[in-house]
């Protein structure tokens, strides 16, 4: 393994460990928020309990989310210095932007709300919550502004002298189409990946017959912002795809297994073996015309013409040993994953919510153990859709500008990076495992959990309810 590799497996191994907790904190103060507003317009105490409940995820989610977000920031100036310096004044007004307004906005809010239950009236501490959430998301806007430029680089101009890009117009940063294709994709997300934490969480709960009225709301709310959000993310994906077919074709080909440009109309291939070694596919089950009533083009590119027509483009400036296939296999199958657990978890809440309904889910013990087990699938989904859009985006880190081998920095070693990597790797295996048993023991406690010890010493019930 070279310098290059493992200055990417640093960058893929920070940036999806710390991508399980983006979606995470943006969907749970989303959902928390829904919550609190339950509690003041219905005034029911029990969504009061389900605020301060539900809180402690998301405040161990986003505690974890900062330190991981460090940690990413860290190696962007360690292992991939001449990226930053070409992408620096691009680069740098978002995130600056992000910081000084968002995760301020975020960070403020969030400690005036966790302190002000007795402070505030409900509606000032109501509309605390709601502003964290809405700067959660202002600061995964700002992020993805960086990263659609890097998918579709506009508003700028090249400083000859320096090699640099150099940003012509903010505004212009802003209206990349990039940006608000998957702006909505990463937030619809994040809204699935709140509800179903809340919903699996609720429906383990349910197995152990544990404050059953409590979370059967839980569960309930979640399945309802669960389905809301995969319908609302299948919606921005496809709009999102017929995007990446126009702007990346060869990503679009790689993630439909296409060597050879398509029939007209074109087929949607459900499985294929591929062999990325002779550049076929091998075989294929196929729906006709299916491809073409997604894309709206009657035929595609394959990724051999496609190949042909960027060295083309590139050879007189990059030269012609470029490399332009991506990762097929791992596109391929990562669309597969991350669409047909996005369905699959749209189907669930539909069938939870029914059964639901009919007093029927909390009596089939292994129908909530499914519930309990697709706490996972969001962040299977969400982890195969970024490796593809990252991935898709080979051999550059931005697209037709600068390649993933000029971005590495010239001073950083293999011992280095081996060094980190053990690091890191160390770190996040630490904080996910606490990230999980912290979590995991908080919502097995349940909402109504006063220490026994300290209730035997006070003389109350146990199991009486917990004051927040």
């Amino acid at each position: 393994m070279d310098i290059l590799s493992l200055a990417r497996f640093q960058f893929g191994m920070t940036t999806v460990f710390h991508f399980f907790f983006v979606p995470l904190s943006i969907g749970l103060a989303f959902a928390i928020a829904i919550m609190e507003t339950l509690y003041v317009v219905k005034k029911d105490e029990i969504y009061k309990d389900m605020t301060k409940f539900w809180s402690k995820i998301f405040l161990l989610s986003f505690a974890v989310g900062v330190v991981t977000g460090i940690i990413q920031e860290f190696q962007f100036g360690m292992n991939w210095s001449e990226y930053s310096r070409f992408m620096g004044d691009i680069f740098g007004a978002p995130l600056a932007v992000e910081a000084l307004l968002a995760f301020f906005l975020e960070s403020t809010f969030i400690g005036l709300w966790m302190f002000g239950w007795d402070k505030f009236s409900k509606k000032l501490h109501l509309l605390c919550i709601w502003l964290v959430a809405i700067g959660s998301s202002i600061s995964a806007l700002w992020i993805l502004a960086a990263n659609a430029f890097m998918q579709n680089p506009v508003a700028f101009e090249i400083d000859t002298e320096a090699n640099r890009a150099v940003l012509t117009s903010f505004s212009g940063l802003l209206k990349n189409h990039q940006l608000w294709a998957q702006f909505p994709h990463v937030i619809f997300g994040a809204v699935v990946t709140g509800g179903f934490v809340i919903a699996g969480s609720s429906a383990w709960m349910m197995r152990k017959k544990k404050d059953l009225p409590f979370f059967r709301k839980s569960i309930k709310l979640g399945l309802i912002l669960g389905l809301i959000g995969a319908v609302l993310t299948i919606g921005a994906g496809h709009r999102q795809m017929v995007i990446v077919a126009d702007d990346h074709p060869m990503k679009f080909a790689a993630m439909e297994g296409i060597y050879e440009d398509t029939d007209s109309p074109a087929p949607w291939t459900i499985v294929a073996g591929i062999d990325t070694k002779d550049k076929k596919t091998d075989w294929a089950i196929e729906v006709p015309y299916m491809l073409t009533m997604l894309g709206g083009k009657q035929s595609y590119q394959g990724m051999d013409n496609v190949n042909k027509e960027l060295h083309q483009k590139y050879d007189e400036q990059f030269g012609d040993k470029m490399n332009y296939y991506v990762p097929v296999k791992t596109l391929f199958w990562g669309f597969r994953f991350m669409a047909g657990f996005g369905t699959l978890m749209a189907l669930m809440a539909m069938v939870g919510l029914f059964l639901l309904k009919n007093n029927r889910l909390e009596k089939m013990d292994w129908l909530l153990f499914i519930f309990s087990a697709s706490i996972f699938f969001p962040f299977i989904s969400n982890t195969f859709g970024w490796l593809i859009t990252e991935l898709g985006r080979a051999p550059w880190t931005v697209y037709g500008l600068f390649t993933i081998a000029d971005s590495v920095s010239p001073s950083v070693t293999f011992g280095n990076l081996l060094f980190s990597n053990i690091i890191y790797f160390s770190l996040f295996a630490i904080l996910g495992t606490v990230m999980f048993f912290k979590s995991k023991h908080a919502v097995a406690k349940g909402p109504y959990y006063v220490d026994p010890s300290e209730a035997k010493k006070d003389g109350i019930d146990p199991f009486a309810k917990e004051v927040f």
